[in-house]
């Protein structure tokens, strides 16, 4: 089955659920806009109506779509529009794209829980699947091809320390 979810950089989201019992890939993307084929400069631009997304392949005999959608609401703030810690950009929204109608009532569903525990609103879009953009190649694996880099120590380690730590039953074993 497919996901596709955008929580701000395209690099931490793809980190954070490749680590995941279940998950078969995560490509990072584009998609929620208007232009085909964008680039990413395009995109960083902000004139295309794109969101930097994942599109994640999971099997729902290990993982559920539910199970996700709750990684998604626990490792980025949903209330800030168009902005991810120092992300800014229509690029960096928060945003479902549902693949059908069950997967649609379920992120309504799981965004009314999320609701409850932030005292400001989310913004989190939900919208219906059109197409996704595979992100340029030097884009894929980033935090494991760049795991020293400045961005990856100081933004996505700490989301993935986190992650084991705060569920480490979803974490998939070292080498798998």
């Amino acid at each position: 089955m497919l996901a596709t979810m955008g929580m701000g950089c395209f690099w931490c989201a793809e980190a954070l659920f490749h680590e995941l019992h279940g998950v078969k890939t995560v490509a990072s993307g584009y998609a929620g806009g208007t232009v085909q084929n964008p680039s990413y400069e395009e995109v960083c631009a902000g004139g295309t109506g794109h969101a930097e997304v994942v599109q994640i392949r999971f099997d729902p005999r290990v993982i559920s779509y539910e199970t996700l959608l709750s990684v998604f609401w626990r490792f980025h703030d949903p209330t800030t529009p168009n902005r991810q810690g120092a992300d800014v950009g229509s690029q960096y929204r928060s945003i479902i794209i549902y693949h059908d109608e069950q997967q649609r009532q379920s992120a309504e569903q799981s965004k009314e829980t999320a609701e409850k525990l932030w005292q400001k609103p989310v913004v989190t879009e939900i919208v219906p699947y059109t197409v996704f953009y595979p992100a340029e190649h030097y884009h894929k694996n980033y935090y494991r091809e760049h795991a020293d880099q400045p961005y990856c120590r100081f933004v996505i380690d700490p989301k993935l320390m986190s992650l084991r730590a705060k569920l480490p039953s979803l974490v998939r074993e070292e080498g798998s």
